[in-house]
């Protein structure tokens, strides 16, 4: 990390979940650090309001939007270095508004992909998902596996992705492409799976209220996530116009993770899966497992959190910040 010290970097979605663990790592290792958070009249800075006070006074927090142009290219004049971290992510949300997806995740990136060629920036790394592959066709998989777009969110996401393949083909534009499989974690919201049954077991109402329960999913620490962001950001290998996955190697369905969360607070309820929970049937991803030998290859990167050490940092998080979650609602 040592390399990053003299070094400007500019952080886009730094309010949202995985970006505010961005921010929290790289402010001790990096010369400035530059959060983007989405404008907001009420000076909402998101997640980033859970910082502590010595680091959140290193940041300088920038409201504004990455679907503007006008913008993005005044905020990334200047930097270095890029993590574009900026996404609308909800799944069931981008069923009802497909268009904000795409507004968000391929015009936001086309933004930021056209103010880094522009800005002669060392190093510019996206955010892609797991999302991208759709069901596995094999297991593990690896970056080679076809994109299925099951998903309005998952095809903006292979979109962006490949317009920042495009801009590397084209322009020579320095960036590489992190595919985070299942992050979770402390600050995450009540939309991902994780907090939905960990809000709900530790809840008062007697009932656990979910989709499926059959998908598999490889679930990586929030912290391991970030340690590979960084560590695409400092290879010395050429990593440039490479996507790379960053999973653990390992899936669990989705009523394994009830039973482990049930077992991990001593708290047992009735599981009732509702249909509004439940995706389409084509749209569902019934299994994702990553092969993250490229990530170790390529970044030197391994994930080193257990599953069991998480969810209980998870559920601590949790209920330490109740007031952060609205149990009685389905979050899209």
């Amino acid at each position: 990390m040592n390399s990053l010290k003299q070094e400007h970097v500019l952080v886009t979605g730094a309010g949202g979940f995985i970006g505010s663990h961005l921010v929290e790592a790289l402010v001790p290792v990096c010369s400035k650090v530059t959060a983007l958070i989405h404008y907001d009249s009420r000076s909402d800075w998101g997640n980033l309001e859970f910082l502590p006070k010595e680091i959140l006074d290193s940041v300088e927090v920038v409201g504004g939007d990455v679907t503007d142009p006008f913008f993005v290219q005044q905020l990334v004049r200047g930097k270095k270095l890029v993590f574009h971290v900026a996404a609308l992510i909800a799944i069931p949300f981008s069923y009802l508004a497909p268009s904000a997806s795409f507004r968000t995740n391929v015009e936001g990136t086309l933004n930021i992909l056209e103010a880094c060629r522009r800005s002669d920036v060392r190093r510019l790394i996206c955010t892609s998902t797991s999302e991208c592959y759709g069901t596995a066709r094999t297991v593990p998989i690896d970056e080679s596996h076809p994109l299925q777009a099951q998903s309005p969110y998952s095809a903006s996401k292979i979109s962006a992705d490949k317009a920042a393949e495009s801009y590397y083909c084209s322009f020579n534009l320095p960036v590489v492409t992190v595919r985070p499989f299942n992050t979770y974690g402390p600050r995450q919201s009540s939309r991902a799976v994780i907090p939905t049954i960990i809000t709900q077991t530790l809840s008062d109402s007697p009932v656990v209220r979910l989709g499926s329960l059959s998908p598999r999913r490889d679930l990586t620490y929030v912290t391991d996530t970030v340690s590979g962001f960084i560590a695409a950001a400092v290879s010395e290998n050429p990593v440039h116009g490479e996507v790379v996955n960053l999973g653990v190697g390992q899936s669990i369905s989705i009523g394994e993770l009830v039973e482990k969360v049930f077992t991990l607070t001593g708290i047992r309820k009735e599981i009732r899966c509702e249909d509004e929970r439940v995706r389409p049937e084509k749209s569902e991803v019934m299994q994702l497992l990553s092969d993250n030998r490229k990530a170790q290859a390529l970044l030197d990167w391994k994930p080193v959190m257990e599953l069991e050490q998480g969810l209980l940092q998870t559920i601590r998080f949790i209920q330490e910040h109740a007031e952060f979650y609205k149990v009685e609602q389905y979050t899209i």
